[in-house]
């Protein structure tokens, strides 16, 4: 029998103590652009991948250890994922 396969969608951001100039760049910009009830942007990653795992709990650990080893700088970011099982 087949592994399921899930689909994880993981953002990357700056923590929160940790000063985003490309995000008070884009702040500025959308004031000079006259959007002026933008206050704050924070800039972060995107990234999306299917994985196989025997199940979700499974798949969720595989998620975390990849953020910790590789796409996540535990010093100044954090991240977030979600993961749905996709139809076989």
């Amino acid at each position: 029998m087949r592994s399921p396969t899930y689909l994880a969608r993981i953002q990357i951001t700056l923590k929160p103590s940790v000063l985003d100039p490309q995000g008070g760049a884009v702040t500025k910009a959308l004031g000079a652009l006259g959007f002026d009830e933008v206050s704050d942007v924070r800039v972060g990653r995107y990234l999306e991948m299917r994985l196989s795992a025997q199940d979700e709990a499974a798949a969720e650990r595989r998620v975390t250890q990849m953020c910790d080893a590789l796409l996540a700088n535990l010093i100044i970011e954090r991240y977030e994922f979600s993961l749905a099982e996709e139809a076989s």
